[in-house]
């Protein structure tokens, strides 16, 4: 490996490629030689023309062959545009690897179009000041995982790269702990189930996700009832095997138990006056990043969950 400096701003980095590397997909390869740097990183660094072989742009399906010089530019990390914020955050747990936080209703996880302003990035950045990994590019700083603007719940946000990479590795091996609880529409037979079926965007409706065979990922939902309430719903957990976009709210919708205020895969109006799904994300637990050991954090169902749940009990 040779580092080189091609400005004051970007980093080239050039391997040989090895005979035991011949015929390895470069993302992977760079994986393996990048450990400090998500395969998914290595990926948008890929599309967008950061990786050569021979002094050519390949492709993420480019196969190293023995020989090969493959050259990647490591952008410097750009100043994050995005204004800190003075946002109180319900803080679960801190150290100096990781924090969790208790997502309030209605908080958006990171800035994107439409919300700029008023996000958990936008509170961390006023908490945390300099101390959160850039993994993840400039708009999302320490994010590993997301949950939607309206679900509540615990959230991991980590603070360096060495920990991003061993909590970005651990989702991608599925061993992170992940339970949610939610009411559905509708009674169960069974006490316990699961849910499989692989999610994408969906065919007509972009902005919707859908089981979809033909460029799902695959999906593996479980879920136990809790309770069976009155007026026809029921109170369940949740626990993810996979973490895709929308998953449980997809999945409970395609066996005929969406969540009780979800307008968007459930019925369009809901008998409760409610703000989006009632999905609360309450246990989350992995491997410490520095100690190796197995935490686990919970964060109490909100106020408004409570509440409804006392109507329907």
């Amino acid at each position: 490996m040779k580092l080189q400096t091609e400005d004051a701003l970007d980093q080239i980095v050039s391997y040989t490629v090895e005979e035991e590397a011949n015929n390895t997909r470069i993302d992977k390869y760079l994986s393996e030689k990048q450990q400090d740097l998500t395969r998914s990183y290595l990926q948008k660094l890929i599309k967008e023309g950061n990786v050569t072989a021979n002094t050519k742009v390949v492709k993420a399906n480019y196969k190293v062959s023995t020989g090969d010089v493959i050259d990647l530019t490591i952008p410097e990390l750009k100043e994050l545009d995005v204004v800190a914020e003075d946002i109180p955050l319900d803080i679960i747990y801190e150290d100096d690897d990781v924090i969790l936080i208790n997502k309030g209703k209605g908080m958006v996880v990171h800035p994107a179009a439409g919300h700029y302003s008023g996000t958990l990035v936008n509170g961390l950045l006023h908490h945390c000041k300099d101390a959160l990994s850039g993994i993840n590019g400039v708009m999302r700083p320490g994010i590993v995982h997301r949950i939607d603007m309206d679900t509540t719940g615990v959230l991991v946000v980590c603070k360096n790269d060495k920990s991003h990479n061993s909590l970005a590795e651990q989702l991608k091996e599925h061993s992170i702990t992940r339970k949610y609880v939610a009411i559905v529409y509708g009674h169960f037979k069974d006490e316990k189930g699961t849910v499989e079926g692989p999610i994408g965007r969906h065919p007509v409706d972009r902005k919707k996700m859908a089981i979809n065979a033909k460029n799902g990922k695959p999906a593996t939902t479980h879920y136990t009832v809790l309770e069976t309430l009155k007026n026809n719903f029921s109170l369940i957990e949740c626990e993810l095997e996979t973490g895709r976009t929308h998953q449980i709210r997809v999945h409970m919708a395609s066996i005929g138990h969406p969540l009780l205020g979800d307008q968007v895969y459930g019925p369009s109006k809901s008998p409760y006056k409610l703000q989006g799904q009632t999905l609360h994300a309450r246990t989350l637990g992995f491997e410490h990043p520095s100690t190796g050991e197995y935490v686990e954090f919970e964060a109490p169902l909100p106020e408004y969950f409570q509440d409804l749940l006392r109507k329907l009990r």
